[in-house]
């Protein structure tokens, strides 16, 4: 069955293929030609060296001592891919696993989680949909790797320490846009989407735009269905010294039947065999159901030529509904499972803000930034939950049956049918920086403050009472600087922190009580220190970049002040060391390269009674490898022909590190064709991820346990998309 699906699908891939290159144009050629040319300009562009870096505002990579880089939407709209992860698959740096035991991606950068709550939206957090993000609504997919608590400050969720990333919306341009897309997905996942954009006014000073997108149907995986609707809105002006935009945007995210991850049961002492590439292990009862609408307002204002206000607000209404479904392994040999389940209903409203100054100076060769100016988030979650017990059928992941839906309530709280709020939360700060430039700034040193305030507040999900809260103080500092010896060439330095909320200390661990039982521990930062260079050319750029990220962990030490006692502080470590080489670029005509790499030593520095110290973290691997090539054969000038390879190293798969999981590969293929339909350009796309069908568990990373991922099976991806 499967070997005719490939046939099939090949079939009318290289069919459709042999259609457009037989099309005939209407146009004079020379006419056809120049369109031809500029569509394939237009759709190979893929990666910019530059993003929002929060308090600094908009900067070039080379101007700034970060590592950062932008994924576009002519990216997204030639891979086509259905999620925020599948976009991050470009990257040298990142990884993509599932949290929580449902469709909730998060993402690993450095060897460090990056919640879906705590990506950004045109530099606010909270805003962005937090389980699964459709990436059609994006002009850029921007990644800082490494700390960001100065310029972003600290993540509501509590992750990002390795890295962040930021959506930008989509706006409407300099050019008149309108495009339709169609596309297809195996294996019966079809969808479309639209995408216009126009200038208005005497002077174009109005834009509007409006896209949209909606897929539903099966992917590769057996049986597991996803359907996706998502439509936004932006608005913007621009005339003399005022800016002003609108973001609004809706997103209704649906998965049946997913392929949930594996835990490995208690007496399991090996990694097992991976089972078919598109098999599903999943019940056909598990449902993840995820609304959101969201948006931003946002204003600019020039008070002279170097001295510019802004401001922004946006807000996310959000609702979660599923059933979600655990799935452990007993029996290393059989692939005999248990199957327990949870209904946890959810919704979130979350506003946040920023607000600031930012003025530029020069005198006497000298020349300054100066940034001044706050931001605030609040957040309140609505829960419920109830987990059930294990089937008493047992399913297998070799041969998967449908097992009775867990229904024996082992644990609960809330009301789910009209969840209360159990949480409120709110993220006050205050930032400062100066930016010094000497040389006729070929020498920048960057440096700032940030003072942050966390509060938050639970509530019992039995009485609704307030059980406890919380509210602390941090000053999270910046130090960095830019050498540039020769034009093209950026040397850089960076010293900034990651922070995130304190616990509570414990009654007591086992029958050892807790000398500082109750307290509240203030947030703890973790520190980054960077060196690296970046290269800017016309045809490509690249950077390489050294990093040691020392992440603090509360744990419970043995108290030096009162015997027979533990003390509960933030005194664990978990060491990050890497190096991270990235090149993106046009070596020569027709030829288009994105390719890197990153080598990772993760260790446990120092745990609680020293229990697995010096071993390696869970599912961080020690070594990633990426590449796209993009190649316009000059025999056929309309067509190009794509390839990429992902490579993972091995990855420990628990904190013993006696069981790993083995290294792998995964090659991707492609083509696509423009045509000429009319004066319109048409694009034509064939994709096929893992082409070979690789078996693979992709990664056993997990922010509470160590889990296995499969990877997905060979998917093919057709689509077309026409600019009228």
């Amino acid at each position: 069955m499967k070997t005719q699906r490939f046939r099939a699908v090949a079939g009318f891939g290289a069919s459709l293929l042999a259609v457009a290159l037989a099309a005939p144009a209407s146009a004079q050629e020379e006419s056809r030609e120049e369109i031809i040319v500029i569509a394939q300009r237009q759709n190979a562009t893929g990666v910019a060296r530059e993003g929002s870096l929060g308090v600094l505002g908009d900067k070039a990579a080379e101007d700034v001592p970060f590592a950062i880089k932008s994924y576009n939407a002519a990216l997204i709209l030639n891979q086509q891919p259905q999620t925020l992860g599948q976009v991050l698959e470009n990257d040298p740096s990142v990884r993509t696993s599932y949290g929580f035991g449902n469709a909730a991606e998060q993402f690993v950068i450095r060897g460090f989680s990056l919640a879906g709550d705590d990506v950004g939206f045109d530099g606010l957090y909270g805003i962005t949909p937090r389980q699964l993000i459709a990436p059609e609504l994006y002009e850029q997919v921007q990644v800082l790797n490494g700390a960001s608590a100065f310029l972003n400050g600290a993540a509501p969720g509590g992750s990002g320490v390795g890295g962040s990333v930021n959506l930008i919306p989509k706006r409407a341009g300099s050019k008149a846009l309108t495009r339709l897309t169609a596309n297809y997905t195996s294996s019966a996942h079809f969808g479309g989407s639209f995408d216009v954009a126009r200038r208005l006014g005497a002077g174009g000073e109005w834009g509007v735009r409006v896209n949209g997108a909606a897929r539903r149907g099966d992917v590769a995986i057996d049986d597991e269905f996803r359907s996706t609707y998502v439509i936004g809105g932006a608005i913007d002006y621009d005339s003399g010294p005022l800016r002003l935009s609108l973001d609004l945007a809706y997103q209704r995210v649906h998965v049946a039947r997913l392929r949930p991850k594996l835990t490995l049961g208690a007496g399991i002492t090996a990694i097992p065999r991976v089972p078919e590439a598109d098999a599903n292990y999943g019940q056909p009862y598990q449902f993840t159901t995820l609304r959101d609408i969201y948006g931003e307002f946002r204003a600019e204002y020039d008070l002279s030529d170097d001295a510019m206000l802004y401001a922004a607000f946006g807000a996310r209404d959000g609702s979660e509904n599923g059933y979600y479904s655990t799935l452990t392994l007993t029996d290393l040999a059989s692939g005999e499972a248990t199957v327990s389940g949870s209904l946890i209903p959810r919704t979130d409203n979350n506003e946040a803000a920023t607000a600031g100054l930012r003025v530029k100076l020069g005198s006497g060769g000298i020349t300054q930034e100066f940034n001044f100016g706050g931001s605030a988030i609040w957040q309140v979650n609505r829960n419920a939950y109830e987990f059930y017990a294990e089937s008493s059928e047992i399913n297998n992941i070799y041969a998967p049956v449908t097992v009775e839906q867990p229904s024996m309530v082992t644990f609960f709280g809330g009301d789910l049918d009209d969840p209360f709020p159990i949480s409120r939360t709110r993220l006050m700060s205050a930032f400062v920086s100066d930016t010094i430039g000497v040389w006729d700034d070929r020498i920048l040193l960057t440096a700032g403050m940030r003072l942050q305030q966390i509060q938050t507040k639970s509530y019992s999900a039995f009485t609704r009472e307030k059980v406890d809260e919380y509210k602390q103080d941090a000053v999270t500092p910046v130090v960095g600087v830019v050498i540039k010896p020769v034009a093209g060439v950026s040397l850089y330095a960076n010293r900034i922190e990651a922070l995130v909320q304190g616990s509570a200390a414990p009654a007591a661990s086992g029958d050892i009580p807790v000398s500082n039982a109750g307290q509240v521990l203030p947030p703890i930062k973790s520190k980054q220190y960077e060196v690296g260079g970046k290269l800017t050319l016309p045809r490509f750029s690249a950077s390489l970049a050294l990093f040691q990220i020392d992440r603090a962990t509360a744990i419970l030490t043995p108290d030096p002040d009162r015997a027979g006692f533990l003390r509960y502080g933030p005194n664990g470590i978990q060491r990050n060391r890497g190096i991270e080489l990235s090149f993106e670029g046009e070596p020569v005509d027709g030829l288009r390269i994105i390719a890197g790499g990153s080598i990772l030593d993760a260790k446990l520095r120092r745990t609680a009674d020293g229990v697995n110290e010096g071993n390696d973290a869970i599912g961080v691997p020690d070594y990633l490898v990426n590449a796209n090539v993009e190649w316009d054969v000059p025999f056929v000038p309309a067509l190009t022909l794509t390839g990429r390879v992902v490579h993972t190293g091995e990855q420990p798969a628990n904190a013993a590190n006696t069981l790993s999981l083995d290294d792998w590969t995964r090659f991707d293929l492609g083509a696509r064709y423009v045509v000429v339909v009319g004066d319109n350009p048409l694009t034509l796309r064939f994709l096929v991820d893992n082409v070979a069908d690789k078996r693979y568990w992709s990664t056993s990373f997990d922010t509470f346990r160590p889990d296995l991922l499969q990877g997905a099976p060979r998917t093919f991806k057709l689509s077309a998309s026409i600019d009228l």
